[in-house]
């Protein structure tokens, strides 16, 4: 039987209505010295960000597929999801984590050498929320201001700080590595980015604070970064580059009101 489109039409853009996701966030390809980032923007006004490192029965969930999953045999829908910050050999997170207000590891305060780490690549710092507002300090300013955070992740370098790139950073740098960051440009505005190929910390520090505007802004980590979205995938560092994380940052599409 033939439907007439008058009466076909509508139906139609139901059905799509009905499809597109609840959840669209604000992606967008940016490029400095030539190579490629995915950035996107989570705004706390209309989307809840979460913290997880364990699934309900302790084992870590390693990853975005079993961030995935456990949403999936939750009922929820995965939207965004990217690494967290830098972690130990034993993949427990090597800094602050707060989980919806649960402190599962500590503020990690020990200075350390630059060799050591990525995380020890002075001044470090911390991304956190702390109600529907979001932030980034050092280490020593986050230790200061006695916050009560909803969700919290310790790593570093700190990238931009107070609107300058970080002195510790070397411009002529020739290590190069997949990166990814957050920034908060406004209080309900969060912004991660992840490389689409190696650079530079300097490199990416410049994104950060010429590109996406922001006056502080945080390393999270490197290598094994990804972001990943509903609508567009994976970005970031190639497949055979990951390894298990210990902690991602994640937004779901928001549950379905009751009739």
């Amino acid at each position: 039987m033939r439907i007439p489109a008058a009466r076909f039409l509508p139906w139609l853009f139901l059905s799509l209505a009905m499809a597109a996701p609840a959840v669209a966030l604000d992606s967008e390809r940016a490029t400095v010295d030539g190579i490629g980032f995915r950035v996107v923007r989570v705004d706390l006004a209309r989307e809840r960000l979460e913290l997880l490192w364990r699934d309900g029965e302790g084992a870590p969930l390693a990853g975005i597929e079993g961030l995935r999953r456990q949403a999936q045999s939750q009922g929820r829908r995965l939207i965004f999801a990217t690494n967290a910050g830098i972690y130990d050999r034993e993949y427990r997170p090597l800094g602050l984590h707060v989980e919806e207000g649960r402190t599962l590891r500590p503020l990690n305060t020990t200075p350390g050498a630059p060799r050591a780490g990525n995380f020890s690549i002075q001044p470090n710092g911390v991304f956190y929320v702390e109600g529907d507002r979001a932030g980034v300090m050092t280490t020593r300013a986050f230790a200061a201001a006695g916050l009560s955070p909803r969700l919290a992740t310790q790593s570093g370098p700190m990238l931009v700080v107070g609107g300058a790139i970080n002195p510790a950073l070397d411009p002529d740098s020739d290590s190069l590595k997949w990166r990814s960051g957050v920034c908060a440009r406004r209080p309900q505005e969060v912004v991660f980015a992840v490389s689409e190929a190696p650079v530079s910390f300097h490199a990416f520090a410049r994104l950060f604070r010429d590109r996406i505007g922001c006056r502080d802004a945080l390393y999270l980590d490197g290598t094994l970064s990804r972001i990943w979205t509903a609508a567009e995938g994976y970005a970031g560092a190639p497949a055979f580059m990951v390894k298990p994380y210990a902690g991602m940052l994640a937004v779901f599409e928001p549950d379905k009101p009751a009739r």
